[in-house]
């Protein structure tokens, strides 16, 4: 993963910065402590991490890419930034009251080796907020229209809500509750599904660049002729069926909270 994020890195801040509303609801969620040290696993460029860390939180972030971590490093040094994975973060036992895993999860080579090390690394009680997707709900977005096989490869990698909680529960993390999200007008994380309501997005070589989907695991190919056949869409009007036809009321992404068994 640490390859593939360095390349995404170069960059990567012109188009993902942490969204106020998901920045919002993943601070209620974790419930912190003002005096605890909150754990950010897979950081990446620190977005999220810087954004707690202004709501008052002491934050350690931990990403497997270098690039990553130099330039979250340059943006804030108050923040301990630090080389790790999910399955090895370095840290001391319960050492963190709480921890954020922000679209990460599905780069774990192991979602219970992960989940093990941050209830190591967690004190009693401490909880941990997850921002995710699920398989359902990607096959869900419109995108499968135009982008088939980038989707399907997408999708293959995430794990499923199932998945997720009976993980969770294995390492010692209690699942407490869930909460959808779908995606916002005014979304400041250009992420996967971004373009939900606004597909000219996807048109901006900036924007794909930032997301791995597009950048990683997609056909130059696929992409061409996809991009090609939206813009006819969109000229034509037709997009607009196109993506009522994926309405749904599964949400777009999924907040899934646990917390360390007593």
């Amino acid at each position: 993963m640490s390859v593939k994020y360095d390349s995404i890195g170069i960059g990567y801040n012109r188009t993902r910065r942490a969204d106020t509303y998901l920045l919002k609801r993943i601070y209620e969620n974790l419930s912190p402590d003002s005096s605890g040290l909150y754990l950010d696993i897979g950081c990446g460029t620190g977005n999220y991490t810087h954004g707690l860390h202004q709501a008052g939180l002491r934050m350690v972030g931990i990403d497997p890419s270098e690039t990553m971590l130099k330039i979250a490093s340059v943006a804030n040094n108050d923040i301990s930034w630090l080389w790790g994975e999910a399955e090895n973060t370095g840290l001391e036992n319960a050492s963190v009251h709480g921890a954020v895993a922000t679209l990460t999860i599905h780069h774990w080579p192991n979602l219970e080796r992960g989940f093990s090390e941050i209830n190591r690394v967690l004190r009693k009680s401490g909880r941990i907020v997850i921002f995710t997707s699920t398989p359902e709900q990607m096959e869900g977005y419109w995108l499968n229209h135009y982008f088939p096989v980038m989707m399907k490869s997408s999708i293959d990698q995430m794990p499923t809500l199932s998945k997720v909680t009976s993980a969770l529960e294995s390492a010692g993390i209690s699942w407490v509750s869930c909460e959808k999200y779908s995606v916002k007008p005014d979304l400041q994380d250009l992420f996967l599904y971004c373009g939900k309501d606004n597909p000219d997005l996807y048109f901006d070589p900036a924007i794909r660049q930032g997301i791995s989907s597009f950048s990683s695991l997609a056909n130059a190919v696929e992409v061409e002729a996809g991009l090609r056949q939206l813009k006819d869409d969109v000229i034509s009007g037709k997009v607009k069926e196109v993506i009522e036809s994926f309405e749904n009321d599964l949400g777009d992404y999924l907040f899934i909270m646990g917390q360390k068994k007593d």
